[in-house]
């Protein structure tokens, strides 16, 4: 049973950072492609940034692109989203989701962390 267990939510102020972590069980997180989503209230969760195995192709949401970075540690087995440059509409709880080798999807999912940003 895999589980990812996000971390590194909270509440900052607007133009503040923060760093979100992702902590996987599992021995072969090295081969998942991972991803980082969130859904603020009253919207539908949206994709923010994704890795692949190796960290070596990165992809991310126009809304956050310049801002957030996407990395992983595969020694590790984390994955991180750190956030520059906070936004009010950054306001959300944030996922993290791992997409096993051959998958067109997301297959295992943690259960969030808040994210707030006051202006």
């Amino acid at each position: 049973q895999v589980q990812l267990v996000e971390s590194g939510g909270g509440l900052v102020q607007a133009g503040g950072s923060l760093r979100l972590s992702c902590a996987a069980s599992g021995r072969t997180f090295s081969t998942w492609a991972m991803g980082w989503f969130r859904q603020a209230p009253g919207k539908e969760r949206e994709l923010v940034a994704s890795i692949n195995w190796s960290g070596g192709t990165t992809g991310y949401a126009d809304s956050v692109k310049g801002r957030f970075t996407i990395s992983r540690d595969n020694a590790k087995n984390t994955v991180y989203l750190t956030m520059n440059s906070l936004k009010p509409e950054d306001t959300a709880v944030y996922y993290c989701a791992a997409s096993y080798p051959g998958a067109l999807k997301y297959n295992s999912w943690g259960q969030g962390t808040q994210v707030t940003v006051s202006s």
